[in-house]
């Protein structure tokens, strides 16, 4: 009897301590949250994360109608947009395990008539946005386009015809045409519409019963309302036919459905770990180049744990799933604006998942200019790029040699261990056995930076320009398919808003030249001969990309 009331308190004191380091976990989750929702009556999203396929987090925040006043639920339903494409390749995947297709095969032996420009253009090179073939999303107005309803082969007629971008397999961009294209291969093997495989095959198999193809007349039970925000408040989204995204983006679905979905890519219930693999694990150029994107998931690394993901967004959606394969960690987040960068909760509430928390400012210590001293100097790291370390005004600066050398704080966590506010990312400085200095740079991925002696450059100047100047810059910009940039002015000053991620400032270097503090890129913007402003080019990461402007 003694025995057993010893073994009874013993399994109490377990149980107890679980609960508690379970409640003390969920406030974490909560506060990560709070930071990026704090506004219960703006537009917010449901979050679910799941350890070994069972939920231990389940979150809705904010409104899912602003007009009618209605809270978010965990049940409602959001477009995926992007996150689409996984359902695609996994159909695709399927299709070739029972044999109807090899992944090398020529497009035209599905599409006979499909235009390749003398190209051999294989269904991987649609799987991995290597094809060549120009995004639909990138030509004309797409806020125009996609109030059209088109039929998949009309959709197929708008873009056919465009030239190649490249050679099939010679570089990755990512494309939607390339999606839509695999959604006709579908349709021609199955025998079926894309909707209606992906319903029969994927949705009713798995008992997702809450997803379906986006369909605007239908009644959906908890579908949320789409919104986008705008310098007077948020707005109804831009209004889309749902037959333009197609086999890229056209499906919708809940939190708890994602789970499904994604307890039956870790079980192997649809394809075989083989064919999984190659859907998660990225791919390659012709030069054997390495891309990080597989077939409709990315590579990813956080914090040092591997795992795959994908984000979406449309008008008036921002979706995000991340998936961490040794912890068997799944994180998704769902959200009714296009203002909200859903893909920043997502990734801290991994990280904090799995027991490796990205720190905040509540863990930044005091330390002594003495102290910091030891660390001041310039980097060079695997990646060639060099960073500059040095103190102004009594706090430690980090500057990356770029088109901008921008300026950031950073500040300490110990003696040695320095964070980027608001960011995740991190240095740890240490010293090598024959006294040099080095520096771990973690953001996604580690880097280890060397000591060298290299004087720094100076850091960007700004100047201050009128309204007048500036006004001819607000709008919106195309900057990739589905991936916009709002430009806006208020007092004198002009802010940058990509879909999904958060506004920010950015400086003039001259009347046409500006540079953010936050990042390090710079944008021209570009008039044409009456002086109208067409487009901007940014310039990040020594790459150059033209934004047309679209609205």
């Amino acid at each position: 009897m003694k025995t057993f009331y010893s073994s009874a308190l013993f399994l109490m004191s377990i149980l107890f301590t679980t609960t508690i380091s379970a409640q003390n976990q969920n406030q974490q989750f909560d506060d990560i949250v709070a930071q990026h929702y704090n506004n219960a009556d703006a537009p917010g999203a449901t979050i679910l994360i799941a350890k070994n396929g069972k939920t231990i987090y389940r979150k809705a925040v904010g409104k899912s109608s602003l007009e009618l006043d209605v809270d978010m639920a965990p049940e409602n339903v959001f477009m995926l947009a992007s996150i689409t494409k996984q359902f695609t390749a996994v159909a695709i995947l399927m299709l070739e395990e029972q044999g109807k297709l090899s992944l090398n095969d020529p497009i035209t032996k599905f599409i006979p008539d499909y235009p390749t420009h003398g190209k051999t253009i294989t269904v991987h090179h649609l799987l991995n946005h290597t094809s060549g073939i120009k995004s639909y999303t990138g030509i004309g107005n797409l806020v125009e386009v996609a109030r059209n309803d088109k039929t998949l082969d009309e959709l197929i007629d708008y873009f056919k015809d465009e030239p190649m971008d490249f050679d099939p397999g010679e570089e990755f961009r990512y494309n939607n045409s390339g999606y839509v294209l695999l959604g006709k291969i579908i349709e021609v093997l199955s025998g079926d519409t894309y909707e209606n495989y992906i319903e029969k095959h994927m949705f009713d198999r798995l008992g997702m019963k809450s997803s379906s193809y986006g369909n605007n007349r239908e009644l959906i039970i908890n579908r949320v309302e789409a919104y986008e925000e705008e310098d007077s408040g948020y707005v109804n989204a831009s209004y889309l036919s749902m037959t333009l995204p197609h086999a890229a983006g056209a499906l919708t679905s809940t939190i708890d459905d994602m789970l499904k979905w994604q307890n039956a890519l870790t079980n192997n219930t649809l394809i075989k770990s083989t064919s999984l693999d190659k859907a998660i694990n990225g791919s390659k150029l012709n030069n054997g180049e390495h891309i990080p994107y597989g077939y409709g998931l990315g590579e990813m690394n956080l914090k040092g744990s591997k795992g795959y993901t994908h984000s979406g967004g449309i008008f008036g959606t921002s979706t995000n799933g991340i998936y961490l394969i040794d912890e068997n960690v799944y994180v998704v987040g769902l959200s009714n604006c296009s203002c909200n960068d859903i893909g920043a909760v997502t990734r801290n509430l991994a990280a904090t998942a799995i027991g490796k928390p990205f720190p905040t400012m509540k863990d930044v210590i005091t330390l002594s200019e003495d102290k910091m001293k030891q660390w001041v100097g310039a980097y060079e790291f695997e990646d060639g790029a060099i960073r500059h370390i040095f103190i102004k005004d009594g706090q430690l600066k980090s500057m990356r040699e770029s088109e901008t050398n921008t300026i950031f704080e950073i500040f300490p966590l110990s003696e040695n261990r320095f964070m980027f506010k608001d960011s995740g990312t991190e240095y740890m400085f240490s010293k090598t056995a024959d006294g040099k200095r080095q520096a771990i740079f973690t953001a996604n991925k580690e880097s280890i930076g060397k000591e060298v002696n290299k004087p720094m450059p100076e850091a960007r100047k700004e100047i201050t320009l009128s309204n007048t100047v500036l006004k001819p810059y607000a709008g919106k910009y195309e900057l990739a398919p589905n991936f916009h940039v709002e430009v806006t002015i208020e007092d004198n000053q002009i802010f940058a808003q990509a879909t999904g991620q958060g506004k920010f400032e950015i400086f003039a270097e001259n009347e046409s030249t500006f540079f953010a503090k936050v990042t390090p890129l710079k944008v021209t913007f570009n008039k044409n001969a009456s002086g109208k402003v067409e487009s901007f080019t940014l310039y990040q990461g020594g790459q150059e990309t033209v934004a047309k402007k679209v609205e």
